[in-house]
């Protein structure tokens, strides 16, 4: 079976690689920085954003630890990663990544199912 996704507060619709992008985007563009997308196989894929940097965390299922994306060499931190209850956390810049690495993750991982062999991350099990 192969896996598709769809983002958790929009349509039903399932998103492919080719269009996840616009969509991640289109929301940034409407000031909503966190999204989140679900499976068909129970797995979730969190997408957080200050607009330069974004975490980006693969969850087997709801509640799971997961794995997230790093940049071990980043250092300091940056704030401004509003989630939908308002919330404005702050990261260490080596647990996020550029938003144009992240926005390469999430296309990946939608269009595979897996981060790609050439990325950095780490699991949090």
């Amino acid at each position: 079976m192969i896996e598709s996704w769809v983002i958790n507060d929009d349509s039903p619709v399932p998103v492919s690689s080719e269009v996840v992008l616009e969509a991640l985007r289109a929301r940034i563009d409407r000031g909503q920085r966190e999204t989140w997308l679900a499976s068909s196989s129970g797995r979730v894929l969190a997408f957080v954003t200050n607009t330069e940097r974004a975490m980006v965390m693969l969850l087997e299922e709801e509640g799971d630890p997961g794995e997230h994306a790093v940049d071990p060499e980043a250092e300091g931190s940056s704030d401004g990663f509003v989630l939908s209850n308002e919330q404005d956390d702050e990261y260490p810049d080596e647990d996020t990544v550029p938003i144009g690495e992240a926005f390469r993750l999430v296309e990946h991982i939608v269009g595979t199912g897996s981060w790609p062999t050439n990325a950095r991350w780490v699991g949090d099990r």
